[in-house]
């Protein structure tokens, strides 16, 4: 069990549920939302090792999330998650003080995001 904390937050209830199951199966702690505002309400600071950011959500979008994030947790670790590529430079353009590098391209097997999200938060 290596007890590391992860949120994700997606629009779509199947990849949350997905997810969630995924990661616990591997020993992670996941808290999950389906509604940005909501998860963004319930934010705690310090507290998760990683976020998994849905890009494409009603309401907010993920790079708008991660940046009201960062006025509360500066050093919180995300991960973008998206099916379409071209978001990468739409972050770099759009949102120039938002530091991220790591996206992962769904669909992504749970033996992928593991491996990934290892990487992010070793």
């Amino acid at each position: 069990m290596n007890n590391k904390r992860i949120l994700v937050i997606d629009d779509d209830h199947g990849t949350t549920l997905a997810f969630k199951l995924g990661l616990e199966n591997h020993g992670f702690i996941v808290d999950t939302y389906n509604d940005p505002v909501i998860a963004l309400r319930n934010f705690r600071p310090d507290f998760y090792d990683l976020l998994l950011i849905d890009v494409r959500m009603p309401s907010m979008n993920g790079f708008e999330l991660c940046k009201e994030i960062g006025m509360v947790d500066k050093k919180q670790k995300i991960c973008f998650m998206t099916s379409f590529k071209a978001y990468y430079d739409s972050l770099v353009t759009n949102y120039p003080g938002i530091k991220q590098q790591c996206f992962i391209q769904k669909p992504i097997s749970i033996k992928g995001l593991v491996e990934k999200i290892l990487l992010e938060i070793n």
